[in-house]
């Protein structure tokens, strides 16, 4: 059961302090180990971080010593009322930048926090010394926290702006991309073979909107279940597979919908256009964030739409 801040003693108070400088070590060092590869500098900061809090818990360790001996007493903050527990952040992977600063930021402010409420607590003239001196310490970590992002050469603000747009571009343009080009070349087909072969919009939209849920479901999941993200960096499967299957199903929806038009003829050419329209729109995401040329992009996404397109017609017709 969790004790109340106001019940601790000075022995207690003290074994919850080096608790809580080791934990806070460890979750810096975890952050550095996280960052390292796409943001090194940052990754720098949490290790000098890191070292700082061993230090204090150091001189926590010592003090306490000292006045009480060798045994410290097991306290954590999850013992304790009043702690906000946190979200082990420092365990995801691909880790991300803004949440690791956003957590270090909340850390040095409840650790400081604690420092000003045990001064009050404690009546030892050097353990007080020693929390003031530590709660001092912890206000400027704060605010470094705060401000981490300013503690950044422009040099290396702009490698960690380029790995961002690189992680972006894995985890969420990708998925995407490839959900959007599966739904909306694959599911022309039977769109476009159900309207020859009807002439009915009613029946055509029948056949697109299944076509295009059963796609967006399939996607999601062999998109989820491809990998978990530890290896590639790509992310959550779940955020992955969800954004492949939502972007599916919008490619197929996309040119499906002007088939709720009872003339055939017009939601013939409403979805022609909608085609067109999106197929532009696949060429312009594969030039702006995969580098590709916009003509070749424009190419090779228009090829295979009208290929498929074709096929549609020609089978719908026969």
């Amino acid at each position: 059961m969790a004790r109340n801040f106001k019940d601790l003693t000075e022995r207690e108070i003290l074994a919850l302090a080096i608790s809580l400088e080791e934990e806070d070590g460890r979750v810096y060092a975890d952050f550095a180990d996280g960052l390292r590869e796409a943001y090194p500098a940052t990754a720098k900061l949490f290790d000098d971080m890191s070292v700082e809090e061993s230090g204090h818990r150091a001189s926590l360790f010592e003090t306490y010593r000292t006045r009480f001996g060798e045994h410290i007493p097991l306290l954590r903050r999850q013992d304790v009322k009043g702690f906000v527990q946190k979200r082990p952040l420092w365990l995801m992977r691909p880790l991300k930048i803004a949440d690791a600063r956003k957590q270090a930021e909340l850390m040095e402010l409840e650790t400081r926090r604690f420092y000003q409420k045990a001064m009050g607590q404690v009546t030892d003239a050097g353990i007080r010394k020693l929390l003031g001196d530590l709660e001092e310490i912890e206000r400027k970590h704060q605010v470094a926290a705060e401000a981490m992002s300013e503690n950044i050469t422009p040099a290396e603000k702009s490698a960690e702006d380029v790995a961002q747009r690189r992680l972006f571009v894995l985890q969420i343009v990708q998925p995407g991309l490839a959900g959007l080009m599966d739904g909306s070349v694959s599911t022309l087909a039977p769109v476009f073979a159900a309207a020859f072969a009807t002439k009915s919009s009613h029946d055509a939209f029948l056949v697109g909107l299944a076509a295009s849920i059963g796609a967006g479901i399939s996607m999601a999941f062999a998109e989820a279940l491809s990998d978990d993200g530890s290896m590639t960096g790509r992310g959550r499967p779940m955020l992955r597979g969800a954004v492949t299957g939502l972007m599916t199903a919008a490619g197929g929806i996309g040119h499906t919908l002007p088939f709720l038009l009872t003339n055939f003829h017009a939601a013939f050419t409403a979805a022609v256009i909608i085609v067109a329209l999106e197929l532009a729109i696949i060429a312009w995401i594969r030039n702006r964030y995969m580098d590709t040329p916009l003509l070749s992009a424009a190419f090779q996404v228009v090829v295979g739409g009208v290929l498929v397109f074709a096929v549609g017609i020609w089978i719908g017709s026969s």
